[in-house]
């Protein structure tokens, strides 16, 4: 039995699921985060390296890479790509003038070797902020219709109200299980 086949069974067993989070820079990845693990996010600050929280949710262990967004940061991104299951790309969907290097910096990560395979989670937030980019706007802006190498989805949210987060965190743990787990 290949080392492979091995960490799949002692996955399976755990139903452990590496989801990495990532964006530009105050795109809300942290809030979003802290969030649907029900913390208080009065008081988030950007983030300077990374947040891990393991979380059970649906009998299933979310092991949650939070990443920093600075471009200072984001060629150290490619140090947790191990190993991910789900990617998460949050995005500012009021911050209209940096929707070009958001593009740019997704299907970059898209090509990555190690992040193969991995289903592909687009959270469209601050859909709750005046003159933010509607889910369909940004699929277009984004160009989501050629990623032909992940699964994906893009799911509006509110990180600060929580509203929808739950569809998509949902989405993502029932791609991911199809996948990865043989589901009894």
């Amino acid at each position: 039995m290949g080392f492979l086949s091995v960490l799949r069974k002692m996955k399976q067993k755990e139903k452990e699921m590496r989801i990495l989070i990532l964006g530009l820079d105050n795109a809300g990845k942290t809030t979003i985060l802290k969030r649907f693990n029900g913390e208080d996010i009065d008081t988030i600050s950007p983030t300077l390296g990374f947040n891990i929280k393991t979380l059970e949710h649906r009998n299933f262990k979310l092991n949650m890479w939070d990443v920093g967004g600075q471009k200072s940061l984001r060629s150290y991104w490619r140090n947790y790509f191990e190993c991910t299951d789900g990617l998460i790309w949050v995005v500012d969907s009021a911050d209209r003038r940096r929707m070009q290097d958001c593009k740019n910096e997704l299907h970059k990560l898209l090509l990555e070797e190690r992040l193969a395979g991995a289903t592909l989670l687009i959270f469209a937030n601050k859909q709750d902020l005046p003159g933010a980019c509607s889910a369909e706007e940004l699929q277009e802006i984004l160009e989501l219709n050629l990623i032909k190498t992940h699964h994906w989805q893009i799911v509006w949210c509110s990180a600060v109200t929580g509203e929808n987060l739950l569809k998509g965190i949902d989405w993502l743990i029932n791609d991911i299980a199809v996948r990865i787990f043989t589901l009894d």
